[in-house]
This record gives C-alpha cells, structure tokens and sequence, in this order.
C-alpha cells in the first residue's frame, strides 16, 4: 500500500505537468481527490488493513492528499499569471470619478455624553467611572436604600450572585469616590445602567445615566441650582425655561424633579410633553447624611448635592426623537443623521 502511494504521488505531478489548461486541471483534481478519487477510496480501504498498518497508511494517505491539493493551487495560479493582460496592473483612467468611501463618527449617545461631559468640565467636574457589575451594598445599602424600603422593589434584579448585580444606577460611582477621597469632590459619572423595564418607546432595560456629585462646606440648593441651569441652557440653548418640582429619592433630602420647557413645541403643548408644555429631564437634591454616614463623611461638616440625568431622554429632547429603540437597532438610515 505505501507503494502504491508513492506511484500515485508521482503519477498526479506528472499529470499536472501535463495539464494545458484548468479543465484539465480540474480533471487530475477529480482523479486524485474526488468524492469517487484515488485517494478516497484508498482511505475507505483503511478498514480493512491489518490493525498496525491503519495508523501508518492513514497518515500517508492524508499527506498525499494535501500535498495534490497544493500542487493543484499552484499549477492554476500559473495559469491565472500567464492569461493577465501585460501591464494591465498599470492602466488606470484619470478621467474617471473617485469613489468615496464614507467615514465612521461616534453614535449620537456618544455624541450627547461628550457634549454633556464638556460642559460640567467647564464647571470644574471631574469624569469619575465604576464597574457596571456592581455589589449590593455600593448599589443599594450606602445609598440609603436598605433591603426593606419600598423604592427597591423597582430595581432589585438583575443579580449575578448573591451580592453582585448589574449596577441600576451611576450613583454607585459617586459612593465609591466618598469612599476613596476627602471633600472638595466635584465630579460626574457616565455609563450604563440596567432596569428591568418593559421596552417601549420611552424605556428599555439598558440605557445610559449621567450622575452628577459636589461635596464641600457650606454647600447649598442654591449651588444645585446654578449648575443645573447652567448646564441646562448650555445643553438645550439660553431661551429655555425651568422648574424645580419637590420630589422624593432615598439619598437625597430634600429632593426634586427638573423640568424643562418643551424644545419641541416651545412650552406650547405637544404629544411630547402630554401637552403641559413641560418635560422633566432629571431629579436632584441635597445628599442624605445617611449616605454620608456611609461613607464616613461628617454631616455636620460637610454638605453636598447630587443629580441624575438620562443620556437618551436629552438626545431624544434635543434631536426630536420620539422612539429609544432607535439608539440601539443600528439602522444606518438613522444613525448616519448625526
């Protein structure tokens, strides 16, 4: 048989040294390596072989089989060489159009957090960031969010373990800075959250959460206040209006939702806004001295405020989109706009 093998290696050279042409080529191919070939039936006469010449004829059998196979290649490419044109790799016609090619840009939530990111720099605000698999106690417990308090209900999901979960909000992030540094802090954190949301046009069970921290003494609602219309007017523009509505949050006292004046309709009422001429755009308030007790901070001391915004609740305000699964089906119709 390993005989019989080395006549067949030198038979399929040289009928390939024959071969004038690629169907010819494609016929020794055929000989050699079809389904009904030379080297497949001799592999199906494998079996039937003492049992210490399987192993040896086997991979003799497959080598050969490789090696036709690259003999094969190489003979075809020589005819693909000879049969190009002579300095055909050189003709090129001036006269003819570019083609242009698009370039990539950022996603437009990409977008809206360096825009967002720019002005609260402006503003003194460092850029903090967290791990999106988060502990209990970071997500929870130091936020003044005890296992028993109703407010948990709505985001105690999504857990990987007993104590980890994915984070439902980036005022994780804010805990861990407390944790890490001592007061002045000034500083913002940008990421992922996930909620076990129904997804609709106005939800979904993963978005992106900016929140927003300051600590020092003497601290006040006044200085919320400030940055947030600061930051409002230079994100939505100078004519925009707003109202601070008493709200209620677990890690902050008091507290209070932000409104908006309409950007679609101008305040005048629109499907957007439910036809009040106001959107509310993110909550804020003073930080409990609970969550400074967390974190070892002295409350009598220190003082401090902080504030979440949804990065597509201000792009879908700014561009006038009405739909947030628009951001992740990645339709190039859509996302080529901006």
């Amino acid at each position: 048989m390993q005989k019989k093998l080395i006549e067949l290696q030198n038979q399929a050279k040289d009928d390939l040294a024959k071969a004038k042409s690629p169907d010819e080529i494609e016929r020794v191919r055929t000989k050699y390596l079809g389904r009904k070939g030379v080297i497949n039936e001799i592999i199906k006469a494998i079996p039937s072989l003492r049992p210490e010449q399987r192993s040896t004829i086997g991979k003799l059998a497959n080598k050969l089989k490789q090696e036709i196979s690259k003999w094969i290649e190489e003979t075809r490419e020589k005819f693909v060489v000879e049969e190009r044109v002579p300095g055909a790799e050189e003709m090129f016609d001036l006269s003819l159009p570019g083609k242009h090619k698009p370039y990539g840009h950022k996603h437009p939530i990409t977008q809206t957090i360096d825009e967002i990111k720019g002005i609260f720099s402006k503003l003194g605000f460092d850029i903090e960031y967290g791990p999106e698999v988060e502990l209990e106690y970071y997500n929870f417990d130091a936020l003044n969010i005890p296992p028993d308090h109703p407010s948990r209900e709505d985001f105690d999901t999504f857990y990987l373990d007993n104590k980890l979960l994915l984070r439902s909000q980036t005022s994780t992030v804010q805990i861990r800075v407390m944790k890490e540094k001592k007061p002045p802090i000034r500083m913002i954190a940008p990421g992922k959250v996930f909620r076990p949301d129904t997804v609709d046009a106005c939800h979904a069970s993963m978005f992106h959460q900016i929140e927003g921290l300051m600590v020092d003494k003497g601290v006040s609602f006044s200085d919320l206040k400030f940055i947030l219309t600061f930051f409002s007017k230079a994100y939505f523009g100078q004519d925009i209006k707003m109202r601070f509505r008493p709200s209620f949050f677990p890690f902050t006292e008091p507290s209070a939702e932000v409104d908006i004046s309409c950007s679609i309709c101008r305040g005048k009422g629109c499907s957007v806004c439910a036809y009040s001429g106001w959107v509310e755009v993110l909550g804020a308030g003073m930080v409990d001295p609970n969550v400074f007790e967390a974190v070892g901070y002295d409350a009598e001391k220190y003082a401090g405020f902080a504030f979440g915004l949804g990065v597509e609740r201000l792009a879908m305000l700014r561009y006038g989109i009405d739909d947030i699964r628009l951001f992740f089906e990645n339709d190039m119709r859509f996302l080529s706009q901006f």
